[in-house]
């Protein structure tokens, strides 16, 4: 934890072909079995499993977003490490191949057969939605003073009160 500037976050998010992100970070947002969760310094250590989704990262005023398939994200002190099926950035995502990925599994879903080529083309349409949508995302820049969600006021007062 001493390698880690004060108040930020080392992310890494490593699948089992690469290490996809290994930086220092001011929060990530990440895809929760039970909904989305955000992080920030000092948040209290837990382990949790992550659904197919949106990961995203904040880092000085750049937003970056990944397209993250199944994992575990474990977050420990000032760390969070992801370790997932797949994550892709919102660069490295080829849109058209990610497009015909979800048509082909909604001609699959349409045919209506209820058999595992079914069950198969639910979570490969799940899969290629996320990436059509970080696709899109290219990096933000985000602006000072620009409104952060709800939760990320909630998570600050949180974080203020534990200092106490």
């Amino acid at each position: 934890m001493a390698d880690v500037s004060i108040d930020k976050i080392k992310l890494e998010i490593v699948t089992p072909e690469r290490v996809v992100v290994s930086e220092e970070v001011d929060e990530v947002v990440l895809p929760g079995l039970e909904g989305e969760f955000g992080v920030l310094h000092g948040h209290i250590p837990f382990l949790t499993a992550l659904k197919v989704g949106v990961l995203s990262y904040k880092k000085d005023n750049t937003q970056e977003h990944l397209a993250v398939s199944w994992g575990y994200a474990e977050v420990t002190g000032d760390n969070v490490k992801v370790l997932a099926e797949s994550a892709e950035k919102a660069s490295e995502i080829d849109l058209s191949r990610a497009q015909s990925a979800r048509e082909a599994a909604e001609k699959i879903l349409v045919a209506g057969k209820e058999d595992t080529e079914h069950e198969e083309a639910k979570v490969r349409l799940e899969k290629a939605l996320i990436r059509v949508q970080v696709a899109g995302k290219k990096s933000e820049t985000v602006k000072i003073g620009q409104k952060r969600p709800v939760w990320g006021v909630f998570i600050d007062i949180f974080c203020n009160l534990n200092s106490v």
